[in-house]
């Protein structure tokens, strides 16, 4: 395994920190998840390959306990907010300066500076202020946030991770850990570098481009039997295979599509989903 023989100390908290342990844990990595006292225990189900213990890190006791295992760890992960660390003697200078390889990941929402770093959020509150909730939900609705998947998890636990893969990869040539800030909102601009780079393809409002539910050959069309089918038909030669599963060989060309020419969804709703998909053998 890729990270055999490298131990993470992950303070315990919400989804995208105990996520980024679990990629960890995944590769080989050795994760102890700290947990405070009196905490209902992994309450996001993210602890597979983990182990766990109880530290009051309000406490000198506790404190102390923490920094003895980040004398001999090579990745300290924290989830809190701007300052918290620091507040409780236990902030990334006292610990590396006790253990000069160590790895500091911080993973928050807002990041270490600025004016929202001291406040609390969620993957929703993220997601608006990166932008690309703004770009996300069909024409004339409210923006809706894709479960808490995309600022969470991909922003932010798993940026986190390859923001400690590359520290330890650094290490190895200088023998010194990081300090890594990552956190959700700038995790989610990046990830929505392609959104932001190729503005020609959102020139219409939200929901009415190729990529975001308004064009025929890219959405989802409701069965008769309830379900849903998803369409994904932007090159031609998929495009026409399409047409031919939907027996339709005669509908307008892709580039000639608008509201008044959308894909009749008649085609797909008097057949159930198994139906559907019989006519569209897998190639």
């Amino acid at each position: 395994m890729a990270l055999r023989g490298i131990c993470v100390l992950e303070l315990a908290g919400l989804a995208p920190g105990p996520f980024c342990g679990m990629i960890l844990a995944d590769f080989g990595a050795q994760v102890v998840r700290v947990d405070r006292p009196g905490a209902s225990g992994d309450v996001s189900h993210l602890s597979r390959g983990k182990r766990s213990l109880v530290l009051d890190l309000k406490r000198p006791r506790g404190a102390a306990v923490l920094r003895r295992m980040c004398a001999r760890a090579d990745v300290l992960l924290e989830p809190f907010r701007s300052g918290v660390m620091e507040q409780l003697k236990l902030g990334p200078e006292i610990l590396q300066g006790e253990n000069p390889k160590l790895i500091y990941a911080r993973l928050s929402g807002f990041g270490q500076s600025g004016r929202f770093s001291r406040v609390a959020g969620h993957d929703i509150n993220y997601l608006a202020l990166s932008g690309v909730l703004s770009k996300i939900g069909r024409s004339g609705e409210n923006p809706y946030p894709p479960l808490n998947l995309l600022a969470d998890f991909g922003g932010g636990g798993l940026m986190c991770a390859l923001g400690i893969m590359m520290a330890l990869f650094e290490r190895t040539r200088s023998g010194k850990g990081q300090v890594i800030d990552a956190n959700m909102v700038e995790g989610t601009a990046y990830l929505s570098s392609f959104l932001w780079k190729t503005q020609e393809l959102w020139t219409q409002p939200r929901g009415q481009n190729i990529l975001d539910g308004g064009a025929p050959f890219y959405t989802t069309y409701k069965t008769a039997d309830g379900e849903f089918m998803a369409v994904g038909a932007i090159e031609p030669q998929f495009y026409q295979l399409l047409l031919k599963g939907l027996r339709s060989p005669g509908q307008q060309r892709k580039h000639r599509w608008s509201p008044e020419l959308e894909m009749p969804s008649f085609l797909l709703s008097p057949q159930d989903l198994d139906c559907n998909l019989m006519n569209f053998p897998i190639r």
